[in-house]
C-alpha cells in the first residue's frame, strides 16, 4: 500500500509516495542501529556483573565488594575495563575512513553488509572469549562492524526515503539504535540471575541475533538511486529505481537533480580536500560540531555505565539494571515522538529544547548527588528513585532532541560530491569522542565526582546556544537543493554567499 504526497518546496517539486518497497528496505537498513544499540546496552551491563568483573577485571571486583575506604565515585575506576568499552569505538574510527571509500566505490549496500559481517564475528568471539585478550578482539571486530554501519546506513535512508519524511525515516536509525539497547538491558536483568556466572556470556553472543538479520536483509537490499548514478552513471537503471522507490512513474524533477548533483561529484576528486574549501565551510563545521555536541551531552555515561553509576548511589545489581532498562524504555518512547513530530515542528525546535531538558536534569542531578551522596554514604531509597526519574527525564530530553537529530542533520547537508567524505568525518568524530568519553569517564567520576555532571551540563548550554544561532532549518527540503540554506542564513551566507552566482552558473550549464 502505498500514501500519495506531493512534496512542496521554494525550490522544485517533487512527486512520491510512501511505499512498502521503501519502508521494508529502510527497515532493513536500520538494523545496523540495532547491533550499535545493542552494545551500547550490553557493554554497561555486564560491566556491572559481579561474575565477568572477578573472571576478567579481579581488581575490580575486589574493590567493589572488598574496600570500604575507597570513595563510592573511584570503586570502578579502571582503565583496562574502560578499555573493554571504548576500543570498539577507537576501531570504529579507523573502520569509518576505510568505508567512507567502500561507500564511495561500491555503494551503500555492500558497506552495510561488510559492516554486520564484522559484527557477526566479533559477538561471536566475545561470547566465547576466555582471556580480557580475546575480549578486546572481539570489541575491535565488533567496532569495525559498527563503523561501516554508522557511515553507510543514515546515507541510506536519507537517500532512499521521500524528501518530507526523510526526518521520520532517518530518525528511525536511532529509533533503531534505542531497540537494541533496550534489547540488551532486558537480557542483562535475565541472564545476571543465573548463578552459576555464565549469564555475561549470552549478554555478548546475543549481539550475533541483529547481525544475522542485517547480514541476511543486505543481501537483498536495494542500492540507491544516488549510488546508481554517482558510480555507474546508468541512468535508465537508477531512473526505474527511482520510480519504484517513490511507487509512480513521474519522478522526472527529482531525477533531473540527481544526474545534475552526479556530475558535479564527478568533478571532485578528492572530496576530503573539496570538504575543507571556503564553500563547503558551513557542512564541514557541522560536520564536526554535531557529533562532537552529542558525545558531549554525557549520554553515554548514561547509555554505558547506567548500571555502574545505579550502583554507585547505592542500587544492587539487579536492581541497578533493571533502572536501566526503564531509562532504556523512556529513551525509546521520546524517539519515538521525535519521528513522529520532527517534520512538522523542524529541527532546531527539538533541539533547543532537548537541549532545555538536558541542562535541568544534569544540574539537580548534580546538585543531589553532591548534597547528599558524599564519598562514603549512600542515598536513601526516596533521593535515589529521585535520581533515577532526573535522569530519566534527562534521556528523555535527548531522545527527542540530539539522539536522533544528531545522526539525520549530518546525513542530509552535505551535497552530492562531499557527502561520502562528509558523512565519514561526522562518524569518525563521533567515534573519537564516544572513545575519549568512554576511556576517561570512570576516572572522572572519580575526581569530579557530582561536579562531573555540571561538567557535562555546561556543554549542552553552549551547544544549545550554538543551535539557536548557527544552525539554520532543513525540514521539508530536498536533499540535493540543501545547500540554499547556507546561502540565506544570516552568519553563512557571508562564508558561502560569494559563491552564489558561481554555483548557479555551473548548475544551468549541466
Amino acid at each position: 500500500m502505498a500514501v500519495g504526497f506531493a512534496v512542496r518546496t521554494e525550490g522544485r517539486q517533487y512527486n512520491g509516495k510512501i511505499t512498502s518497497f521503501v519502508v521494508l528496505s529502510c527497515m532493513v537498513a536500520a538494523m545496523g542501529g540495532v547491533i550499535f544499540g545493542y552494545d551500547i546496552g550490553v557493554s554497561g551491563g555486564v560491566a556491572s556483573m559481579g561474575s565477568f568483573l572477578k573472571r576478567f577485571f579481579p581488581e575490580v571486583y575486589r574493590r567493589m565488594k572488598e574496600d570500604t575506604k575507597i570513595s563510592n565515585y573511584c570503586k570502578f575506576d579502571s582503565q583496562l575495563l574502560t578499555l573493554f568499552t571504548s576500543s570498539l569505538y577507537l576501531a570504529g574510527l579507523i573502520a569509518s575512513f576505510f568505508a567512507s571509500s567502500v561507500t564511495g566505490a561500491y555503494g551503500r549496500r555492500p558497506t552495510i553488509l561488510v559492516g554486520a559481517a564484522a559484527f557477526l564475528a566479533g559477538a561471536a568471539l566475545n561470547g566465547a572469549a576466555v582471556s580480557i585478550y580475546m575480549l578486546i578482539l572481539g570489541r575491535v571486530l565488533l567496532g569495525v562492524g559498527v563503523g561501516f554501519a554508522n557511515q553507510s546506513v543514515p546515507l541510506y535512508l536519507s537517500e532512499m526515503a521521500p524528501s518530507k519524511y526523510r526526518g521520520a525515516f532517518n530518525n528511525g536509525f536511532q529509533f533503531s539504535i534505542g531497540i537494541g539497547a533496550l534489547a540488551a538491558n532486558l537480557i542483562n536483568y535475565g541472564v545476571q540471575k543465573i548463578k552459576a556466572g555464565w549469564g555475561w556470556r549470552i549478554s555478548l553472543a546475543m549481539a550475533a541475533v541483529p547481525a544475522s538479520a542485517l547480514t541476511l536483509g543486505a543481501i537483498f537490499l536495494p542500492e540507491t538511486p544516488n549510488s546508481l548514478i554517482q558510480r555507474e552513471n546508468n541512468h535508465e537503471k537508477a531512473k526505474n529505481m527511482l520510480q519504484k522507490v517513490r511507487g509512480m512513474h513521474d519522478v522526472q524533477a527529482e531525477f533531473d537533480d540527481l544526474v545534475k548533483a552526479s556530475e558535479v561529484s564527478r568533478m571532485i576528486k578528492s572530496p576530503f580536500k573539496k570538504i575543507i574549501q571556503r564553500k563547503y565551510r558551513p557542512q564541514f563545521v557541522m560536520a564536526v560540531a554535531i557529533p562532537f555536541f552529542q558525545q558531549v551531552t554525557g549520554i553515554n555515561v548514561i547509555a554505558f555505565y547506567a548500571p555502574i553509576l545505579f550502583r554507585t548511589i547505592g542500587f544492587g545489581e539487579s536492581a541497578s539494571l533493571m533502572s536501566n532498562v526503564l531509562t532504556g524504555l523512556v529513551g525509546i518512547v521520546t524517539t519515538f515522538i521525535s519521528m513522529m513530530i520532527v517534520d512538522k515542528v523542524g529541527r532546531r525546535f527539538l533541539l533547543v529544547t532537548g537541549g532545555l531538558i538536558m541542562l535541568v536534569s544534569q544540574i539537580l542531578v548534580g546538585g543531589l548527588m553532591a548534597a547528599k551522596l558524599g564519598d562514603h554514604n549512600r542515598l536513601s531509597k526516596g533521593y535515589a528513585y529521585v535520581v533515577i526519574l532526573l535522569i530519566s527525564v534527562y534521556v528523555a530530553g535527548f531522545g527527542v532532541s540530539w539522539g536522533p537529530l544528531g545522526w539525520l542533520i549530518p546525513s542530509e547537508i552535505f551535497p552530492l560530491e562531499i557527502r561520502s567524505a562528509g558523512q565519514s568525518i561526522t562518524v569518525s568524530v563521533n567515534f573519537l569522542f564516544t572513545f575519549v568519553v568512554g576511556q576517561t569517564f570512570l576516572s572522572m567520576l572519580c575526581h569530579f565526582k557530582a561536579g562531573l555532571f555540571f561538567f557535562f551540563g555546561g556543554w549542552v548550554a553552549i551547544m544549545t546556544v550554538f543551535v539557536y544561532l548557527l544552525l539554520p532549518e532543513t525540514k521539508n527540503l530536498p536533499i540535493e537543493q540543501m545547500e540554499r540554506i547556507w546561502r540565506e542564513h544570516w552568519f553563512w551566507k557571508r562564508i558561502v554567499g560569494e559563491f552564489d552566482g558561481q554555483v548557479l552558473e555551473k548548475m544551468e550549464e549541466l
